[in-house]
């Protein structure tokens, strides 16, 4: 399995070359990918403020480790198809990789995949900040081993 920079930049690269329209298509399909969230994580919700707060989308987000593999667990909002998707690529670079490698996703992947232009600055404020989020809590768990 490929690490977490490498698996990024793969998904990185199939957003290189398209167009605007087509940038924002390919975050839908990657919407619709994202697994709904458990049943158990539900109730957790109203508990623990797991909200990325920046994002002016209802974004929850859990980071944990099993058996020191990542796992990104996530609620995106359905009416924000293109947050859902960029959720879902990290979802993809990051699940079942190293917990320790997820500090490696670079700060600037939105300008990377060409988003930054293309979502303007108020929701790139927001993609940034579940980025940090991201990184944050798989930083910490990493940290406690």
């Amino acid at each position: 399995m490929t690490g977490v920079s490498d698996r990024l930049d793969e998904l990185v690269g199939e957003f290189a070359d398209l167009d605007s329209r087509e940038k924002l298509e390919l975050l839908v399909d990657f919407a619709n990918g994202l697994a709904p969230l458990p049943a158990e994580y539900v109730a957790r919700k109203t508990s623990e403020d797991r909200r990325v707060h920046e994002c002016q989308t209802p974004v929850f987000l859990w980071t944990e480790s099993v058996a020191g593999s990542a796992r990104l667990v996530a609620e995106v909002a359905p009416e924000a198809p293109t947050v859902k998707g960029f959720v879902a690529v990290l979802a993809d670079a990051i699940n079942g990789r190293p917990v320790g490698e997820v500090a490696s996703i670079s700060d600037d992947v939105l300008d990377r995949m060409g988003l930054a232009a293309v979502l303007g600055i108020l929701r790139t404020r927001g993609l940034r900040a579940i980025v940090a989020r991201i990184k944050r809590g798989f930083a910490e768990r990493a940290a406690a081993g």
